[in-house]
């Protein structure tokens, strides 16, 4: 049986499958190579694009800066008043800063919410903010894009 406290974990990359490695290793290029598209990454790391696409928006690289970082992410909002309140709310009791809002104009009902922010990993829990910011009632989806 799943808990709500199991949804994240801190593995070693020994004890991880070689495909979720190669997963990471396929991001690591996209991301520095502007040009090479996913059929390319995935020959050069040896997985197929379906391991890839399977995969690849639940793997992240761990890492632990001394200074701040920021994170993005992206959600479906329901278009009620005071959502966004609500989000930014679980931002500020975490301890993390917001950089950038961007809210789209919303189609059935639904906002696309991009946030980014600063956190400081010796004073912010990034999944506990998630997992606070995923409770809110009006939240259809959440995920993190991007970790610089």
């Amino acid at each position: 049986m799943e808990h709500e406290k199991d949804k994240y974990f801190i593995v070693k990359r020994r004890a991880l499958p070689e495909v979720l490695v190669k997963v990471v290793d396929a991001n690591r290029l996209l991301d520095s190579e502007k040009a090479m598209t996913v059929q390319e990454a995935t020959e050069v790391v040896g997985i197929s694009r379906s391991s890839y696409y399977k995969y690849k928006d639940d793997i992240l690289p761990f890492t632990e800066n001394a200074k701040g970082k920021t994170i993005t992410f992206m959600m479906q909002m329901e278009d009620e008043p005071g959502n966004l309140s609500l989000v930014l709310n679980e931002v500020a009791k975490s301890g993390a800063n917001v950089l950038t809002i961007n809210q789209s104009i919303p189609i059935n009902g639904v906002a696309p919410l991009t946030i980014s922010v600063e956190i400081h990993p010796s004073t912010v829990d990034v999944m506990t903010m998630v997992d606070a910011i995923e409770g809110i009632n009006g939240i259809r989806s959440l995920k993190i894009i991007a970790r610089e």
